[in-house]
């Protein structure tokens, strides 16, 4: 056999290792390029700047709880209690601000500074909260994030009592409502928040060790990497994370009040396992997650564009996270497979 045979058949299986260990990376952006190119010739609306800003707005709330998410998820755990969260933080910066007395009968109001202050405070209680069950006393996270996420639900429920709260601080609705010149200001802080993950997750050895922990977290441990304070760190970064789109999102949408965000727990996951990110652990980062924000943003607006049914696009939204969910598995089976081929050669 020539040297040129032998060749061939090796860059061959290198190009299709290549091929599947991009797998999860390739398939939401071939998604996001179908659908833009889809929606395009459907609708020559969609294709304005003005639709393409109402897309950022859209999906500004979605992509600040989906970084929190992002870190949780790269460290092989989950938070069901995001969307709670947002909803509970939201609602305590209306209550605290100067509302009709028969939303708070206290109307003790607070000015913008210190209501942001008092958000992110809550936000760090709840975060703490879950990761003390988490690491200390050992509660899984799916039952723990649960068991917050009714927590949450309980506090929306006992400040509002059904009413709706309509005031915020003038800051914050400056912030989540306001825009400068074409840009909302959400947007900005929604994209500030994206490169500050993509920063920490990339260039820090915090986020090396979020990897690692994700990745195999036993041999985390062995490496002298305190796995417990990781996890714990992602569970609070994830609580903050929806503290801030809590805040941003009740001046977005113009008030506060019950399951308020009760979409979006699906939507930041669906965002961070559609980008690419593995469930699994140790795989993905913030660039897969923008991609999935956008995969979702844009089928979300196309499809109001080109007037569906309304139950239709639910149904297709399930569609594409039951997709994102099999290439999600299938690469990790790939990954595995690959590994043990080189263990044991």
């Amino acid at each position: 056999m020539t040297d040129s045979t032998a060749v061939a058949p090796a860059r061959r299986a290198a190009a299709s290792g290549w091929l599947q260990a991009q797998l999860r990376n390739i398939a939401p952006f071939a998604t996001l390029i179908v659908l833009v190119a889809l929606f395009s010739a459907l609708s020559p609306s969609f294709t304005t700047f003005d639709n393409f800003t109402n897309i950022l707005s859209q999906i500004s709330v979605t992509g600040i709880i989906a970084v929190g998410l992002t870190f949780v998820i790269l460290c092989a755990e989950i938070d069901l209690s995001v969307a709670s969260v947002a909803n509970a933080v939201g609602i305590v910066i209306a209550y605290f601000t100067l509302q009709d007395p028969s939303v708070n009968i206290h109307n003790v109001p607070l000015p913008g500074a210190a209501a942001i202050v008092l958000g992110l405070v809550v936000s760090v209680l709840f975060g703490c909260a879950t990761a003390i069950g988490m690491t200390v006393i050992g509660i899984p996270s799916f039952i723990m994030t649960l068991a917050m996420l009714q927590i949450g639900a309980g506090i929306c429920a006992m400040l509002v009592r059904g009413q709706i709260a309509y005031n915020v601080p003038s800051l914050i609705h400056t912030l989540g409502a306001g825009s400068i010149g074409p840009v909302p200001w959400i947007v900005i802080i929604a994209a500030l928040v994206l490169l500050i993950g993509h920063i920490v997750l990339t260039y820090t050895r915090f986020g090396r060790y979020i990897y690692m922990t994700g990745g195999n977290r036993e041999a985390a441990e062995y490496s002298g990497i305190n796995t417990k304070a990781i996890i714990a760190s992602v569970m609070v970064i994830a609580a903050v994370c929806s503290g801030l789109a809590g805040m941003l999102g009740v001046a977005r949408f113009g008030s506060a009040q019950q399951d308020e965000f009760g979409d979006f727990l699906l939507d930041s996951i669906s965002a961070v396992v559609v980008g690419g990110t593995s469930l699994f652990g140790g795989q993905g980062g913030i660039g897969n997650t923008i991609v999935g924000l956008f995969v979702l943003g844009v089928l979300n607006n196309g499809l109001d564009h080109i007037r569906i049914d309304s139950f239709l696009k639910i149904l297709i939204r399930g569609l594409i996270l039951l997709l994102a969910l099999i290439v999600n598995v299938y690469a990790q089976r790939m990954r595995t497979r690959a590994a043990t081929t080189a263990a044991a050669s």
